[in-house]
């Protein structure tokens, strides 16, 4: 290709430049998550080298399906370009690994060829955003990292520009569903189980960034473990992402296509869907029946004891591995708020080892409990932030590492930080509130949840 894009997999950006220049987020073979997930698609032939052929390589974060080693292996003789995020995990993992690793600088504009230069723009949630500009034209480049404050700056960009592109994660939101349970050993029906038509919050947030294209992406996949594939259920299929969708001032275009600037033509990619059966744990290195060993439970301890937030929030951790329990006591004055895992021994611990425990949560197969109403039924703020977040990737685990990693992201933006705050903590747990009582009260495809659905995006955008 002369000029333009490809998408493919499940968050590959292809930019070329007289041939291929950069692809971002390369997941082409493995499996992800502990043997979770694999590849909605077959990866064909033709975008297979076109892969190996770019110069440059961007990773976006750590997650299996976007930094997937196996698929790293192959690009050698690639640069990789990674955001610059406190603690530098990813850079200096992959610097260990013999990779040529380049770090790029906070919101300055590096150039890859003679029409295409990037922009980085990392966040305190160890994600990323990639803003690519090619012969004129931006596509951004939002996989998982929604708005944690950087939004304000990627709509001014976006203004500056006549054809834009947005490439983000969209779907019902499988992979937060963490696998709940009551106390009395019901599942919790997630989030995704509602069902809103994608369509819809796809319109919204495009509107909201002001985009006159929309590419879904970041959320193509499939579960194979016979104890996740429950999750299943709740995973988003090409047709639905259109479900819902109506713009008067955006397009949607397929999740896997070939966009050509030099003709203005989009053609469909139309890659094989993959056809799976379940696969029995035991493949993935994971018996349900095995315990752990003295010091495997030492190690255990080890690594939750060390993120000393969680003695401020909560009283235990329960471990059910093989049958027997665990019990880490983080407040011994009182034992009412905390969570229980049931996990397998392997998966349990090589997430230890490698510190990767957002890992076994995305993957949907070890089971959660919350007791003493801790996090009112969720894993947020108090438990995977601190936890998969802030210690696993950014190595604050500790209160005065904690404060230096926020002071850190503080300082390169004042405004935006102050505004992802505002989101979190004021804004988005209202909306969830409102969410969650909306949905007992109005169907998800009726007018009226559509139009409080509107006005919440509203409220957002003028706010934030």
């Amino acid at each position: 290709m002369e000029l333009g894009f490809e998408t493919i997999g499940n968050a590959t950006l292809i930019c070329h430049d007289k041939g291929p220049v950069l692809v971002t987020d390369p997941w082409t073979d493995g499996d992800a998550y502990f043997g979770s997930w694999t590849l909605s698609h077959e990866i064909p032939d033709e975008q297979r080298q076109s892969i190996r052929d770019c110069a440059y390589v961007w990773l976006s974060h750590g997650h299996p399906d976007h930094l997937s080693m196996e698929s790293l292996e192959k690009l050698r003789a690639s640069t990789l370009l990674v955001p610059n995020h406190v603690g530098h995990r990813i850079l200096d993992d992959l610097r260990g690994a013999g990779f040529r690793v380049q770090v790029l600088t906070d919101r300055e504009w590096t150039r890859l060829s003679p029409r295409i230069r990037v922009l980085c723009l990392p966040d305190v949630n160890q994600d990323a955003v990639l803003l690519v500009e090619v012969g004129g034209r931006l596509i951004v480049n939002l996989n998982d990292a929604g708005d944690r404050g950087q939004g304000h700056f990627v709509r001014r960009v976006i203004k500056e520009y006549d054809e834009t592109f947005l490439l983000a994660l969209s779907g019902y939101g499988d992979a937060d569903m963490m696998n709940f349970f009551t106390e009395d050993g019901n599942r919790i029906l997630p989030y995704a189980a509602a069902k809103t038509p994608v369509g819809q919050t796809i319109a919204r947030q495009a509107e909201m960034y002001g985009v006159r294209y929309f590419v879904p992406f970041s959320s193509m996949h499939k579960y194979q473990r016979a104890d996740s594939i429950w999750a299943s259920e709740y995973t988003t299929t090409l047709p639905d992402y259109s479900r819902g969708f109506a713009s008067t001032t955006c397009q949607m275009l397929p999740a896997f296509l070939r966009h050509d600037f030099t003709n203005d033509a989009s053609v469909s990619i139309n890659p094989k869907e993959r056809v799976l059966k379940p696969v029995d744990p035991k493949q993935f290195g994971d018996d349900w029946s095995e315990c752990l060993d003295v010091d495997e439970v030492k190690a255990l301890e080890r690594y939750f004891r060390a993120v000393e937030h969680l003695g401020t929030v909560m009283d235990f951790l329960r471990f059910r591995v093989g049958g027997r329990e665990h019990v880490i006591e983080l407040n011994r004055r009182r034992f009412h708020k905390g969570i229980t895992f049931d996990a397998p021994r392997n998966s349990l611990m090589t997430a230890v080892k490698y510190q990767v425990f957002d890992d076994l949560l995305i993957g949907n197969f070890m089971r959660t409990t919350i007791h003493g109403g801790f996090g009112k039924g969720s894993l947020y703020p108090d438990f995977s932030p601190y936890v998969a977040k802030y210690a696993d990737n950014g190595k604050a685990r500790t209160e005065a590492e904690l404060r230096n990693y926020f002071n850190e992201y503080r300082s390169r933006d004042m405004v935006g930080y102050l505004r992802h705050q505002l989101d979190a903590h004021c804004v988005r747990p209202i909306q969830l509130q409102s969410a969650e009582l909306l949905r007992t009260l109005l169907p998800s495809d009726s007018n009226a949840f559509r139009m409080a659905k509107e006005t919440y995006w509203k409220v957002r955008r003028a706010i934030l």
